[in-house]
């Protein structure tokens, strides 16, 4: 599915369908703000910059540090081999997760560059049309029953398929004005054997939903819904 390019102390995968000439520009942002292609931003640290150019609507994602390890390595990670790099092994586990029909963005390209023992990394994927995120709709009011458990029959089939998000939380669950749900993110995500590990998953997005509340927004009541409907 994927084809490899070797560059300068790396290398590139991606889809030859959707990348008409791979190359480093593809990742670089000040390649795209030339050219007037950047679309917006978003993600936390601004991590995330939409690139809207030849018809394409892609989504560019730097590999980023958070916490503590930040101060020490911004963008560096330790290298173990090709096919252990972060951004490899999302493209290709994106790749399987569309070839088993689950709602995910369509992989495009991830690169890695080496320094040393490090590397840094970068991923591209098409960008959703017509989405938010659950935490922006939370925070309008606009969430309701259904998209409650809409969510949660979603989660499932993920958990079904035996697909374990690394880092589930209220900004990388989209929803569409239809009822539709997506994930994202699937940074150091995995296929497994399906089995109580789903219901850790299902904490850790709780606890993301208590910390972006902050006590003002209910949630609760909601979450019961998609847990039901996750269960049922």
């Amino acid at each position: 599915m994927f084809k490899r390019l070797a560059i300068d102390r790396g290398a590139i995968l991606f889809d030859a369908e959707r990348v008409p000439a791979a190359g480093t520009a593809l990742f670089d942002r000040e390649h795209w703000k030339l050219r007037g292609a950047l679309a917006g931003q978003a993600g936390g640290r601004g991590t995330v910059d939409f690139i809207e150019a030849d018809g394409r609507r892609w989504a560019l994602r730097r590999y980023l540090r958070g916490g503590m390890a930040s101060q020490v390595a911004h963008d560096r990670y330790l290298f173990l081999g090709e096919e252990r790099t972060r951004s490899f092994r999302e493209l290709r586990l994106l790749g399987e997760l569309r070839s088993l029909k689950l709602p995910v963005p369509a992989p495009v390209a991830a690169c890695y560059c080496r320094a040393l023992l490090t590397y840094s990394a970068a991923l591209i994927t098409e960008r959703l049309p017509g989405v938010r995120t659950l935490s922006g709709l939370l925070a309008d009011g606009r969430m309701d029953d259904a998209r409650w458990a809409s969510i949660g029959r979603c989660l499932r089939r993920f958990h079904d398929a035996g697909v374990q998000h690394a880092d589930l939380n209220a900004h990388n669950i989209m929803l569409g004005e239809d009822g539709e749900v997506w994930l994202l993110d699937f940074d150091r995500g995995r296929l497994r054997t399906p089995g109580p590990w789903s219901g850790r998953v299902l904490d850790r997005l709780a606890r993301s939903l208590a910390k972006i509340s902050n006590g003002a927004i209910e949630w609760k009541s909601g979450f019961a819904l998609l847990r039901l409907a996750h269960d049922s």
